[in-house]
């Protein structure tokens, strides 16, 4: 009988693909290019390996972007490897504020009260999630804040849900439902409503987030300062703190955390800072949280 000898050549091909910044369960990953490495065999040595593709990095809108808050969440996000899209009222400000031209950044103008229309242009179908640090500036017209607060994030969220775009993190604050809380006489509350009743608008929009069918999470931070951080991170449910700080860095970080981390899906966060607060991980801190 005669016997027939196969000569099998075997191609080993490596797929490495992107390593993904956050979980595919926080929202849809759109298709990317992924890198493909072909490594050549020679018997049991390997003698050669190609990078074929270039795998892209993950882009995300920053309403806000030249605020206080807005623009440390741009910086950190840069330094953890995103791609960002700054959206600014004030180009020529935006082009001062980040001046190191970094590729990664992209500058566009978006005034989140001119309707969700012309945001969803801006944000466009790139950008894979958007971080809300818009907050109305203080000033004689007390239907500011409603324009920004309120109405300027609704416009936000439908211009998410106009284009697909499925993860959707907002900076609030701590008190918004301080009335609920029976908070309605601690001087925060008091202070933080005088100029047209800012606590309640930006409640109001929490509201239509929850309702939206998106995935959010809402970071409802304390006393916001600009000072490095002091004490390590304290996170409660929703109506827990009615006092308390917290550094402007460790507000940006909760944000950009919230975007690798699938436990922070769903989930209104109430943050401050305490130098006696033990160092916890942001898996441990988002993942004490339930959903409501």
């Amino acid at each position: 009988m005669a016997t027939a000898f196969f000569l099998r050549t075997t191609l080993f091909h490596t797929f490495t693909l992107p390593t993904k910044p956050f979980s595919a369960t926080c929202f849809p990953t759109k298709t990317h290019p992924f890198t493909l490495k072909a490594t050549k065999m020679e018997g049991s040595e390997i003698t050669e390996e190609e990078e074929v593709g270039v795998r892209e990095k993950k882009k995300i809108f920053v309403a806000g972007a030249t605020g206080s808050t807005g623009k440390r969440i741009v910086q950190q996000l840069l330094a953890k490897g995103f791609a960002v899209k700054a959206g600014v009222r004030d180009i020529d400000k935006a082009k001062s504020s980040f001046s190191d031209n970094n590729p990664d950044l992209q500058i566009v103008k978006a005034d989140v009260t001119e309707g969700s229309i012309k945001l969803a242009e801006v944000i466009g179908d790139d950008s894979e999630a958007v971080i809300c640090a818009t907050g109305f500036r203080p000033s004689w017209d007390l239907l500011a804040p409603w324009k920004v607060d309120n109405f300027g994030t609704v416009n936000l969220v439908e211009a998410c849900r106009k284009i697909g775009v499925n993860r959707f993190i907002l900076i609030s604050s701590i008190l918004v439902n301080g009335a609920a809380m029976g908070q309605l006489l601690n001087p925060a509350y008091i202070f933080l409503n005088v100029f047209g009743l800012t606590l309640i608008a930006k409640l109001q929009a929490e509201q239509f987030i929850r309702k939206s069918g998106i995935n959010y999470t809402i970071i409802r931070p304390g006393g916001l300062k600009n000072d490095p951080p002091t004490g390590n991170i304290v996170m409660e449910p929703e109506d827990t703190l009615y006092e308390g700080s917290i550094s402007r860095d460790q507000v940006a970080e909760v944000a950009v955390e919230a975007l690798i981390h699938p436990e922070s899906s769903y989930k209104v966060v109430e943050i401050v800072a305490r130098a006696e607060a033990p160092k916890r991980s942001f898996e441990d801190l988002f993942g004490s949280i339930k959903q409501r």
